[in-house]
């Protein structure tokens, strides 16, 4: 990123003392300021959730650039720049057009404190609506009800599995949490929701009810599913027969699901000659196809091919990358890594890192017993990152004895060293942190 850009995202961290303060009142005032640009953008598809946000984004922008649509996308975190995060008709925000995006509204904030979400998620309001799009697709932050995204009301709203995450700020139960990310359900507005345990299911439902807004439940309304090496989704409009999402893992038939409701809700891929369950399987429409081949979002189960860190592994050796980070989403990359394992037997190896705000015991129970071993990294260049130590010991809690390495590379080594004649599968994982500065540094430019 250029050096005005990266000088005024630095500012804006100093303009609240904390990095997340939830409310809206500072993020309605500044958009007022800036003359409402939310309230210009179109179509807006806004989707909150624990798991598989970005994936289910990613989704529906390739069904809506399928079906020649043009779309608006502002995601977060960012992997390795910042401009990833706004997306305009298809290309990443320009680095100039952002450094004066940013720059325009910390002069129209005039100093007043805002939370980094905040003041930038503005600037990508400011951005979508003066390069407006068919469509606007917007993940939130953090929850939902007082998160910085939610100030408008969507065309459709999705919300993807909610699991335990963000305690300290959302609740300490599940039913909690999932009310707060049902706050972006708004009167009439209908809402896609991706199967739930029972507690988030009766939340949603309830806040639905509250504000009169129709809900499409997985499961009850649709249904996804693997079968036979492809992706069988059902609805009232028909069944279709589709390629499994490019994406790895059981866990994303679920997000492709939620993505494919999304679409038929907003007249997507609809096909007149299946109008009912009782119609035969129709063939799926270019949209609907391309949402499930056509996906771009990496570090989420990411095989590295190039770089220096791909340079160093033995033939037949791999290496995978993947940003998931709580107790769920171990338990998702937990089960492909044992499918990978049944159909090509490798020995396993993890390298983690992690940030203090997550739960290392929670989030490598479900992986530490499918390992031959686990090294623990700190995080460079992020403060709030766990210790190596600290991993060494929840990853002992979960039942995997651990070592501590000095950096990535360093554990990569390690593990080639002990693997013998063997050539291991090696997971670098953890958190979306780590992914980041692992694509940068040492992934090949493969972001």
């Amino acid at each position: 990123m250029s050096g005005n850009a990266d000088a005024v995202l630095a500012r804006l961290l100093d303009l609240h003392p904390k990095r997340i303060d939830l409310t809206l009142d500072r993020v309605r005032r500044l958009l007022s300021a800036l003359g409402d640009p939310q309230e210009s953008l179109k179509n807006v598809v806004h989707v909150a959730g624990t798991n598989g946000k970005g994936s289910t984004v990613a989704m529906i922008r390739a069904g809506l650039e399928g079906a020649g649509k043009t779309a608006n996308v502002y995601t977060s975190p960012h992997l390795v720049r910042f401009r990833e995060r706004i997306r305009l008709r298809g290309d990443l925000i320009d680095e100039g057009a952002l450094s004066a995006l940013l720059e325009e509204c910390e002069r129209v904030n005039a100093a007043a404190p805002i939370t980094f979400f905040e003041i930038t998620t503005a600037a990508a309001f400011l951005a979508m609506s003066r390069n407006p799009a068919d469509f606007t697709l917007l993940e939130t932050g953090l929850g939902g009800r007082l998160d910085a995204t939610n100030v408008l009301t969507p065309k459709v709203a999705a919300v993807t599995p909610i699991s335990m995450d963000h305690r300290e700020w959302l609740g300490e139960t599940l039913a909690e949490i999932a009310a707060e990310k049902a706050g972006i359900l708004k009167p009439g507005a209908p809402c896609v929701v991706a199967p739930q345990e029972s507690a988030a299911r009766a939340a949603i439902e309830e806040r639905a009810a509250e504000v009169g807004a129709p809900l499409l439940m997985g499961g009850r309304d649709w249904v996804s599913r693997r079968e036979n090496g492809r992706l069988i989704y059902e609805d009232g409009d028909g069944r279709l027969d589709l390629p499994l999402p490019r994406l790895p893992g059981d866990h994303q038939a679920v997000n492709a699901g939620t993505a494919l409701a999304v679409l038929r809700a907003l007249g997507i891929g609809r096909d007149s000659t299946a109008a009912s369950t009782a119609a035969p399987t129709a063939a799926p429409t270019a949209a609907m196809t391309a949402a499930m081949t056509n996906i771009e979002w990496p570090a989420r189960m990411q095989r590295l091919r190039r770089g220096p860190l791909a340079a160093r592994l033995p033939d037949g050796a791999e290496l995978w990358l993947d940003g998931g980070h709580n107790a769920a989403a171990g338990a998702a990359t937990a089960d492909l890594l044992a499918e990978m394992h049944r159909a090509a037997p490798a020995p396993l190896w993890l390298i983690v890192g992690m940030i203090e705000t997550k739960s290392p015991s929670d989030y490598l129970r479900p992986l530490a017993p499918l390992a031959e071993g686990l090294f623990a990294v700190a995080i460079p260049e992020t403060p709030a990152g766990l210790s190596p130590q600290t991993l060494v010991r929840a990853a002992g809690a979960a039942g995997r004895n651990a070592a501590p390495a000095g950096s990535v590379p360093e554990a990569l080594d390690r593990i080639l060293a002990r693997s013998g004649a063997r050539p291991p599968r090696i997971l670098i994982c953890g958190s979306l942190y780590l992914a980041g500065i692992v694509l940068r540094d040492w992934g090949g430019d493969e972001n």
